[in-house]
């Protein structure tokens, strides 16, 4: 069992391990989900970029950046055993000669494929139903409550379409977010006593025409709203209820 620090660089370091070390039969888990077995053997992974960037660079030379990306995206799924099907991928990639990352008939290459796609539709989502309020101190904040690992892929979004702007994205679910301040975005972790979104209220801490700019917006969402043509089927298809809890035109008038 090699366990790493749940970064990506940790699980890229890791692999480089299961190489160096000649390690057999292996299993790949963060250490938040760590299990010591009583007759298998654990291996500690210290995070090294130089070792992640030699995987990396590995990779790239075998497949193209749509797979690498792929790759990424599927990693960000946080999907149980997702580190053992990523090595697999990786270790398919460098016993070819050839790019394998059209055959579909290996379990990984499907399984990762298939995730990647959730992963980049739940970035998507994300990108649109993102809603920002405004504080006293003129800071636009946002909370997010993903299935997937999905904030590291929002950033440039985000920072290219509001880069005049003061803002923050928080995923409660993990606990940390992005915070942009007009020149560049840092991680930030912010410690509440109630979670957002959960029963948690901030009005203290929102500018005073806050609740205008929301009640203007729901106006705006119910003006637009053709009570003829509902479609709630598809409505929640295209909007899913876990994400009405963030969404203004979707909270009681």
């Amino acid at each position: 069992t090699l366990v790493y620090d749940s970064s990506f660089a940790g699980w890229l370091t890791a692999v480089f391990e299961v190489y160096e070390y000649k390690f057999e039969d292996v299993h790949i888990v963060p250490s938040d989900q760590r299990q010591d077995s009583l007759f298998g053997k654990t291996h500690l992974v210290a995070t090294c970029e130089q070792k992640a960037q030699r995987v990396w660079q590995g990779l790239r030379q075998r497949v193209s950046d749509r797979a690498t990306t792929q790759l990424y995206r599927a990693f960000l799924s946080e999907l149980k055993g997702m580190e053992n099907t990523l090595l697999q991928y990786v270790q398919y990639a460098f016993s070819r000669k050839v790019s394998m990352e059209y055959d579909y008939s290996h379990p990984a290459v499907l399984f990762v494929t298939d995730t990647a796609r959730k992963v980049h539709r739940e970035k998507h989502r994300m990108e649109a139903f993102v809603r920002f309020q405004q504080t006293k101190d003129n800071l636009y904040y946002a909370f997010i409550d993903p299935d997937f690992n999905v904030l590291p892929l929002l950033q440039d979004h985000f920072e290219k379409r509001y880069a005049d702007q003061l803002w923050m994205i928080y995923d409660i679910k993990r606990k940390h977010g992005l915070y942009y301040d007009l020149l560049e975005t840092s991680r930030v972790e912010v410690f509440f006593n109630e979670v957002p979104g959960r029963g948690a209220r901030l009005d203290s801490i929102n500018d005073e025409k806050e609740p205008l700019y929301q009640q203007l917006w729901q106006q705006y969402f119910d003006s637009v709203n053709i009570k003829a043509r509902k479609n709630t089927k598809l409505h929640v298809q295209h909007m899913p209820l876990r994400y009405w809890k963030f969404l203004p035109e979707k909270q009681s008038r």
